[in-house]
């Protein structure tokens, strides 16, 4: 059942310890009960207005931002080192190393837009990534692993939340990095997750459904990629 919402006034309270939202002048608190505090103004900012922008039910799923920060305080706190981890588990299957076989087109399609992506990586934090056709599991090199998962360890625990949806909603943790790092934007991004499927669409046509669904994840991607520029703002 959705909320009614109960107050008219939000407004941003910065303090000591960063950046709350206050309604009515009383303080956000996450699902957890701890206050909702966030290191960054902007940020805070926007969240005020994600609650501000609310009719006469809160719909929580119109608010992104505050859901990535809750998740932050929450569950990345707590376990700051698993959700690393779970980051970075995405190197061993990153959806860039996996390529089509055919037809040509499709395969020069995904070099053209994914290589470049894992030569960056590969230079940038030392982690050259294998590459393989097909769905045939390729072991990837420990080292390369390991200079991931200290790259995914250089978030602080507020851009971790906003790098986890980014590589699921991704498939990759290539992606999400290149955005943290502005290397693409999250259209791009988005773009590059979804290159087979958008091809399989050029060929066979659009799914209603399925396009729906594309929309859905294209507005998650950018949404994380916004908390990530809100941070550094």
């Amino acid at each position: 059942m959705a909320l009614k919402r109960f107050y008219k006034v939000c407004a941003v309270e910065s303090t000591d310890d960063g950046h709350g939202v206050t309604l009515d002048g009383r303080s956000i608190k996450t699902p957890g009960k701890a206050p909702l505090i966030v290191p960054s103004k902007p940020l805070a900012d926007v969240v005020a207005a994600e609650w501000d922008a609310q009719g006469d039910k809160i719909d929580t799923d119109s608010m992104p931002l505050t859901q990535f920060a809750s998740t932050a305080v929450d569950r990345v706190v707590p376990r700051r080192d698993a959700v690393i981890d779970d980051i970075a588990a995405f190197g061993r299957t990153d959806l860039l190393c996996y390529r089509a076989e055919h037809p040509t087109a499709l395969v020069e399609r995904q070099g053209a837009v994914w290589q470049p992506l894992l030569d960056w990586v590969a230079l940038r934090y030392d982690a050259p990534l294998m590459v393989t056709g097909g769905v045939i599991p390729v072991e990837q090199p420990e080292n390369s692993l390991a200079a991931v998962r200290a790259a995914v360890a250089e978030s602080d625990d507020f851009a971790l939340s906003g790098l986890y949806s980014l590589t699921v909603g991704c498939g990759s943790v290539v992606l999400a990095l290149a955005v943290r790092e502005d290397e693409i934007e999250a259209e791009a991004a988005f773009a590059a997750s979804q290159l087979e499927e958008t091809w399989q669409a050029e060929q066979w046509g659009r799914d209603p459904e399925a396009e729906s669904r594309r929309e859905r994840l294209r507005t998650d991607i950018h949404a994380a990629a916004q908390f990530l520029a809100l941070l550094r703002a």
